[in-house]
C-alpha cells in the first residue's frame, strides 16, 4: 500500500523535472528502506549452527562422505563458488562445496584489490552505445555498496586520482567521472571533485609536475581479496554448508533419467588430495564455479562440448609504500598500449597493475618479466623524475588468470561476453563463468535461481543481500583500541588483527603467546617489519589452512606483500603448523620446499641479477671472479641467485658464529646496492671489490 502511494506521488506530483526527480528519490529511498528491513528480518530468521566454533576440516570431510544426498554440490572455492555456497545454504538447501586447492588460491586472491563498477567499462558503454556494459557497471556499483556494508573490516572506500596533462582532457574526464557518480545513484560512495595542479601535488607529491594541469578524484572500494573470499566461505560454513578444500573432482557421477532416458549429472567422484582417499558425493544439482578451469569440468559432463573460456593474464607488482600516499590511488587511463593501470596503496605497500594478455590455463601462473617491466615503465611516466623507479624495488609480483567467456548459446563463437553467463547443460550441470570479483553475490543469486528452477529444488528466496560476513559482527573502527588495552598488543598489530578478523580478532589475541618483554605483553611477530603474529598461524588452521603456502598467501598476505619477508617467516610457520598438526620431519621439509617454490615462481621471487643497474664497473680478473662466485654459492645453497640474511645466518650457525640480527641486516644493507633486501651476484662481487680496495 505504501509502495503504491509512493508510486502515485511520483506520477502525479507534477511541477516539472525537479519535482519528478524528487518523487523518484522518495520512491528509491522507500524501496531501499523496505529492502533493509527485509534483510534484517531474513538474517534474524536464519539459524547459525556453528556460531561459536567452526567444524574442523576432518568433520567437514566426514559430513561430505556420509551425507546420502546434497541438494547442491558446488565445485570451486573462489569468490563465485563461495558466494554460491552462502546463497544456497541461506535458502535452506543442503549445501556442499569442494575446492581442489585452497579457498581463493586462484584468481580471487590475485586481483587489483578493488571493489568497483569499472570506469573503463562505463566509458566503453557510452562510446560504443553498449547497453550490456552499462548494465554490468550499474550492477557492479550496487554490489560495491553491499560489499562495503557486509564486510566493513575488510573493505573501505578509496579515493583515486586521475591526473590530467592536457586542458581539453579536463572537461572530458570530468564528464565521464560524473557519469560514474550518476550511474551509482544512491550507492555513490562520495562525490568526485576536481583539483588544481597545486592541490593535486599536495595530495600526491610523487606525481610528475611537468605539464600537469590538474586532477580529478573519484571514489571506489578496496578490499583484502583473499580474506574476503575466505570470509564468504567461513560464513557459509557457519550457516551449515559443508566446505572442504584440497578435495578435487575426479569425474562427475551420472544417472539415467527414467522419464527422458537421458543421462543426468547426480554428483561427483572426489579425492582428498592430502590423503589420496576417493569417495562419491551425491547431489541433486552440481554447480561448476571453477573460473579458468570451467571447460575442464564441462568436458567431464560432455567431452564434445566446445570451450567457452578465453583466459587472460593480469600481472600486478608490489613496490614499497613510499611510492604512493597512504590514502590516495592513481589511475592511468591510457597507457602506451591502450591499457589501464592502477597505482594503489594497499596494506602499507603500493600495488601497480594490471596487464591484460592472452594466456593458457594453469593452476600456477607465473608473472612474466616483460609484464613487470611494462608496469614499471608506465609508473615512471606518471611519477616525478626525483622518484627513481627501480626493478629491485619490486617486492612481489603475481599473475592472475581472468576467465573471460564466450556465450555457449551464441552463434558467434569469437564474441567475448563482458559480463558473466549462467548455462545449464543437457546433463543438468549448471555453469557460472566470467564476471567480476565485485559482482560475485549477484552472480551467485542468478546461478542459484537457475539451478532451483532447472532441478526443482525446495528453496527459499535469496537472503544474501545485506547478510553480514565473518568478522563483521562486533567490528567497530575503534576495536583495535580494546585489543591494545585488554591484551597488551602493539597498536600496529592490533590494527592489523581488527582489519583482518573483525570481531573475531579477540579469538586470535587470546591465542597469542607472552613475549617476555615489558611491551608488547603478547604477540610475537613472524617477521619484524610486518604485524603478523604467531597466533595467526594457529588460527589459520581453524580457518582450514592445510599448508604453509595457505598461511603466507591467503590467511596472512605476507607472500603477496614481500616475498623475502615471507621466505624468512616460513621456517617458524612450518614449525608451528608441524607441532599443531603432528607433521613428521619429512612432511615439514616438503612443506618448506613447496612454499619456497610458490614464492620463487608464482610470487616473482626469482633471480633479478640480469635486471640490476650496475652502479660501478667490476674490475676483477677471472681468477678473482671465480673465487668470489664460489664463496657466494656457499651462502646461496639453493641456487636462487641471491643471498638473504637467513642464508648468512644458516652458514654462520653451522660454524658456531653468532651475530646480532640487526648488525647482520646493516652489513648486508651496505652491499645491497638496489635496496631490495637481497644481495645478488653482481652486488656481491662489487662488495668484494670494494673490500679489497679498502684493504
Amino acid at each position: 500500500m505504501a509502495f503504491r502511494k509512493a508510486l502515485k506521488h511520483t506520477v502525479l506530483i507534477g511541477g516539472g523535472a525537479a519535482a519528478t526527480f524528487l518523487g523518484l528519490s522518495q520512491l528509491i529511498e522507500y524501496k531501499k528502506t523496505q529492502a533493509r528491513l527485509a534483510h534484517v528480518t531474513a538474517e534474524a530468521e536464519l539459524k547459525v549452527p556453528f556460531a561459536d566454533e567452526l567444524p574442523s576440516r576432518q568433520a567437514q570431510l566426514r559430513t561430505l562422505k556420509s551425507t546420502e544426498e546434497f541438494d547442491v554440490l558446488i565445485v570451486g572455492g573462489g569468490a563465485t563458488g563461495a558466494g554460491c555456497a552462502l546463497d544456497a545454504v541461506t535458502r535452506n538447501l543442503k549445501t556442499a562445496l569442494v575446492e581442489r586447492s585452497d579457498f581463493s588460491s586462484g584468481t580471487s586472491s590475485r586481483s587489483t584489490k578493488l571493489i568497483h563498477g569499472g570506469v573503463r567499462y562505463l566509458q566503453k558503454a557510452i562510446m560504443q552505445l553498449d547497453y550490456e556494459q552499462y548494465k554490468m557497471v550499474k550492477e557492479a556499483l550496487h554490489e560495491r555498496a553491499n560489499l562495503l556494508e557486509i564486510a566493513p573490516h575488510l573493505s573501505a572506500p578509496l579515493p583515486i586520482m586521475l591526473p590530467v596533462y592536457k586542458w581539453w582532457q579536463l572537461p572530458y574526464y570530468w564528464a565521464g567521472i560524473k557519469m560514474y557518480d550518476l550511474v551509482a545513484g544512491i550507492h555513490c560512495l562520495k562525490s568526485s571533485y576536481v583539483l588544481s595542479k597545486t592541490k593535486a601535488l599536495e595530495l600526491f607529491p610523487m606525481l610528475k609536475k611537468d605539464r600537469l594541469v590538474g586532477a580529478i578524484v573519484y571514489y571506489d572500494g578496496q578490499h583484502n581479496d583473499a580474506r574476503m573470499n575466505l570470509a564468504i566461505a567461513l560464513t557459509a560454513a557457519r550457516y551449515g554448508a559443508c566446505l572442504t578444500n584440497y578435495t578435487e573432482v575426479v569425474n562427475l557421477l551420472k544417472t539415467t533419467d527414467p522419464q527422458t532416458g537421458k543421462e543426468k549429472v547426480c554428483g561427483a567422484r572426489c579425492r582428498d588430495t592430502i590423503t589420496g582417499e576417493e569417495f562419491d558425493v551425491k547431489a541433486k544439482c552440481v554447480i561448476n564455479a571453477t573460473g579458468p578451469f570451467t571447460d575442464s569440468l564441462r568436458k567431464m559432463d560432455n567431452q564434445e562440448t566446445r570451450n567457452i573460456c578465453q583466459p587472460s593474464a593480469g600481472v600486478h607488482i608490489v613496490i614499497p609504500g613510499y611510492y604512493s600516499p597512504d590514502n590516495m590511488g592513481l589511475l592511468d587511463p591510457a597507457t602506451s598500449d591502450g591499457r589501464v593501470i592502477f597505482f594503489l596503496p594497499w596494506e602499507k605497500m603500493t600495488v601497480a597493475g594490471t596487464t591484460d594478455s592472452p594466456t593458457s590455463v594453469t593452476a600456477h601462473p607465473i608473472p612474466g618479466e616483460d609484464d613487470i617491466n611494462f608496469i614499471l615503465r608506465e609508473v615512471r611516466n606518471y611519477l616525478s623524475p626525483d622518484v627513481e623507479v627501480r626493478r629491485g624495488d619490486v617486492l612481489a609480483a603475481w599473475s592472475g588468470i581472468r576467465p573471460l567467456v564466450t556465450d555457449p548459446n551464441s552463434k558467434d563463437t569469437q564474441s567475448i561476453c563482458r559480463n558473466h553467463i549462467v548455462s545449464i547443460s543437457d546433463g543438468g550441470l549448471v555453469t557460472i563463468a566470467g564476471g567480476k570479483w565485485t559482482t560475485y553475490r549477484s552472480m551467485a543469486e542468478e546461478t542459484l535461481d537457475a539451478a532451483i528452477k532447472a532441478h526443482n529444488l525446495p528453496a527459499e528466496s535469496c537472503k544474501s543481500i545485506g547478510l553480514m560476513l565473518e568478522g563483521a559482527k562486533g567490528w567497530t573502527p575503534t576495536l583495535y583500541i580494546r585489543l591494545v588495552q585488554d591484551y597488551g598488543l602493539e597498536m600496529e598489530v592490533a590494527q592489523h588483527l581488527a582489519s583482518t578478523y573483525g570481531g573475531r580478532a579477540f579469538e586470535v589475541a587470546k591465542m597469542a603467546q607472552v613475549t617476555g618483554q615489558r611491551w608488547p605483553i603478547v604477540g610475537k611477530r613472524l617477521v619484524s617489519e610486518f604485524p603478523y603474529i604467531e597466533s595467526e598461524v594457529l588460527y589459520a588452521i581453524k580457518e582450514y589452512a592445510c599448508t604453509a603456502t595457505d598461511v603466507i598467501a591467503r590467511r596472512t598476505r605476507l607472500g603477496f606483500l614481500n616475498v623475502q619477508a615471507a621466505d624468512e617467516a616460513l621456517p617458524r610457520i612450518v614449525q608451528i603448523m608441524g607441532k599443531e598438526l603432528g607433521w613428521s620431519q619429512e612432511k615439514k621439509t616438503a612443506e618448506l620446499e613447496a612454499a619456497k617454490k610458490f614464492l620463487y615462481h608464482e610470487m616473482g621471487y626469482r633471480s633479478r641479477s640480469e635486471q640490476l643497474t650496475k652502479t660501478s664497473d667490476i674490475n676483477l680478473d677471472n681468477q678473482e671472479v671465480a673465487r668470489y662466485k664460489k664463496r657466494f654459492h656457499k651462502f646461496d645453497k639453493e641456487s636462487k641467485g641471491f643471498i638473504t640474511t637467513v642464508d648468512v645466518q644458516q652458514v654462520l650457525e653451522s660454524i658456531n658464529v653468532n651475530i646480532d640480527e640487526n648488525a647482520l641486516h646493516e652489513i648486508l644493507n651496505e652491499v645491497d646496492l638496489n635496496k631490495n633486501g637481497q644481495v645478488e651476484i653482481d652486488e656481491f662481487l662489487q662488495g668484494q671489490q670494494t673490500a679489497d680496495e679498502r684493504s
